[in-house]
Parts: structure tokens; C-alpha cells; sequence
């Protein structure tokens, strides 16, 4: 076992130890001090592109300013997370980010679980003296599920990354210059035209408004939503993720970062094919076929015509005329019990599963 490293040093009076390589957010997080962020996510490299991360640095000369999300401690470092100097400086970041962001934050779908709205009611930042009409809107796009508006973007490059870095799609970049500068796909492609598979991703890592889930446009507040945990049935993965629920009808469904196994991270099945659910063909009682048609009956009902059409099969031609298929959608338990249905209660090797390919 390699040991790692430790390092002293002090934050906000207090003398710590953290493991050599930490950043200072990190050392920060770990002794219960919250330092803002809006470009940081656990998930990804360390970016530094908002600056309300900064801290200040106890220095011989003269204290400095740095970003804390990307600055590795290093002993006996002495930092303030909360001195003057420094809370002036994140007010006036947040100003300057409000600087081309739309205030139309009573209307926005994000208001409630935005980052930025957050910060900004904690700093007391209520206006911009460099406010300038930001640019752009709601891009058309034909897909069905993700919506940008360009205008809310604040350039923290969280979707830039999460594409590259997780995703490894590389479909998001930034492009133009100051005040036009913004992320989106090449040459104003369709996302369906580009290397873009419609995951998501980027619209989980956004901290404000700018990229969101399409369909849950209009539906309702953050606060509205009742979260309900579970787990992903489309693939044997296990993901966890939370169902958005409204009024008993799913709206969103989204994930939460340090969620086991998959860390908030969900594909485009997980996170958007959920429209079964309230689709008026989806089967809520068994069904059994009487005089040529189908009609709905209990479960005990139907296990019964199951289990003696099986019988009549196994007595007639043998336990081999039977097959079990299995699916990856089940849990393993679900997946055990069908190999020993098949071989211990039927009498049969042909079991398979829809994964073994």
C-alpha cells in the first residue's frame, strides 16, 4: 500500500492535514468550509473559468488572489476564504458574469436550482453596473429533448467538458468573441447532424438555464417536483437516478453526482426514455387470450395457465423443448433465480441471456 504524502497548512484559522495533491477547494470541503463555485464539477478536470472560487494567500510581501479549485495546498499555506478582500472580489465577478446574463429570473425554468441565483443572493449582488442586453436565445433544434438558450449561458465550459472529458462525444465547444461568445455546435449544425448522442449530459452539469431537458419545459418549478430514487432498468448497469414526479406524472428524471455506480452520469435512455411510463398502451395487468382475444386477469391467474402450459410441454415432448431467455433489464438476484427456474424446476440447460452477445 503506498502512503500518501500529508500536508499542514491553515485555513481560516484552523491548522489541518490533507493528503499531498489535494487542491484547496478540496482541503476546504474536507474540514466543512463551503467556497463557491460555478465551473467546478467533481466530475471533471479542474477549469478555473468562473473565479468565484478565489481565496486569498498569505504571502511575505503582499497576499494574492487564486483560484482554489485548480491550486494544489502545499505546506504551511495559510488561506482566508472569507476575508474582505476576498468577498469583495466574488461580488464583483458575480457582476460581471451578471453583466450579459437576461433577468428574467421569475420566469425562468432553472429559478430555484440555479447556481448563479444562489450566489447572487448570497453576495447581495442585485444588480450590474456593466449590464449589457445579452445576445442570442432559444436555439432551434429539431431533437426532442435538449433546449439552449444561449443568452444564459455564463461560460463556466461545464457542457464543453463533461462531452469531452466523460462523454468523450466532443460534439460542444465555445465560439465568437467577448459579448457573442458562447457554446454550441459546429457551424450551427442540428445536434442529430453532429457527433452528439443526445445524453444529457451537458444539461446535468449546467449550474443556471442555459441547457435543460425539452420536455420538462413549462411543467413546473424545481420546488414542485417530488424526487423519488431508483434505479435505471434499461441496461444491467444499475444506474441510480431520481424520477422528477408532479402531480403523480414523471417529469424529468435526472441523477445526482456521487450516486453509486454511475456518479450523476446517465445515458439518453436513462435519462429521457421514461415517456413509457404513462403511454396509454403500457400493460398494468396480465393478460390472457379467451375465445381468440385478450382480457385482463390476476397474476395468480396467469402463473397458473403459465405453469401448466409448461407442464403439458415438459410431459409431452421433454424438458429440452423449453427455453428460458433472460435480460440484462433484470438484477443479477432476478437473473439467478431464471438459471435455476430453468435448470433445477424445468429440467433444461437452454437457458441464455439478451447480454451475452
Amino acid at each position: 500500500m503506498v502512503m500518501v504524502p500529508k500536508i499542514k497548512l491553515n485555513i481560516d484559522g484552523n491548522t489541518i492535514e490533507v493528503d499531498k495533491g489535494k487542491t484547496i477547494l478540496q482541503a476546504a470541503s474536507s474540514v466543512g468550509i463551503h467556497i463557491p463555485t460555478l465551473c467546478h464539477d467533481p466530475r471533471l478536470e479542474p477549469f478555473a473559468a468562473c473565479r468565484v472560487c478565489m481565496v486569498e494567500i498569505e504571502r511575505s510581501k503582499s497576499n494574492a488572489l487564486i483560484t482554489s479549485c485548480n491550486t494544489e495546498v502545499t505546506n504551511g499555506m495559510v488561506i482566508r476564504t472569507d476575508s474582505e478582500k476576498v468577498l469583495k472580489t466574488r461580488q464583483m465577478v458575480l457582476e460581471l458574469i451578471l453583466s450579459d446574463h437576461p433577468k428574467d429570473c421569475m420566469t425562468c425554468g432553472k429559478c430555484g436550482a440555479c447556481k448563479l441565483q444562489d450566489l447572487a443572493y448570497e453576495y447581495g449582488v442585485r444588480e450590474s453596473k456593466f449590464f449589457e442586453e445579452p445576445d442570442g436565445g432559444v436555439v432551434e433544434d429539431s431533437n426532442p429533448v435538449i433546449q439552449q438558450d444561449t443568452s444564459k449561458c455564463i461560460l463556466c465550459g461545464r457542457c464543453v467538458r463533461i462531452c469531452a472529458e466523460v462523454q468523450q462525444d466532443y460534439a460542444i465547444d465555445f465560439k465568437n468573441r467577448g459579448f457573442k461568445t458562447e457554446t454550441g455546435l459546429p457551424f450551427g449544425m442540428s445536434r442529430r447532424d453532429t457527433t452528439c448522442v443526445l445524453c444529457g449530459q451537458c444539461v446535468s452539469t449546467c449550474p443556471v438555464g442555459s441547457l435543460v431537458e425539452k420536455q420538462a419545459v413549462g411543467m413546473g418549478r424545481e420546488w414542485e417536483f417530488k424526487q423519488v430514487k431508483t434505479t435505471c432498468a434499461y441496461c444491467g448497469v444499475g444506474c441510480t437516478m431520481y424520477l422528477n414526479v408532479k402531480e403523480n406524472k414523471v417529469v424529468k428524471v435526472t441523477s445526482k453526482v456521487g450516486s453509486i455506480p454511475n456518479d450523476g452520469n446517465l445515458c439518453v435512455k436513462g435519462r429521457f426514455g421514461f415517456d413509457f411510463v404513462h403511454h396509454p398502451d403500457r400493460l398494468k395487468q396480465p393478460l390472457i387470450k379467451r375465445n381468440g382475444k385478450f382480457e385482463e386477469a390476476t397474476w395468480d391467474e396467469a402463473l397458473n395457465l403459465v405453469a401448466s402450459k409448461l407442464g403439458e410441454i415438459k410431459a409431452k415432448y421433454g424438458p429440452d423443448y423449453v427455453g428460458v431467455m433472460s435480460s440484462s433489464r433484470c438484477t443479477n438476484e432476478e437473473n439467478y433465480l431464471a438459471m435455476k427456474f430453468a435448470r433445477a424446476t424445468i429440467g433444461t440447460n437452454n437457458v441464455d441471456q439478451c447480454a451475452r452477445t
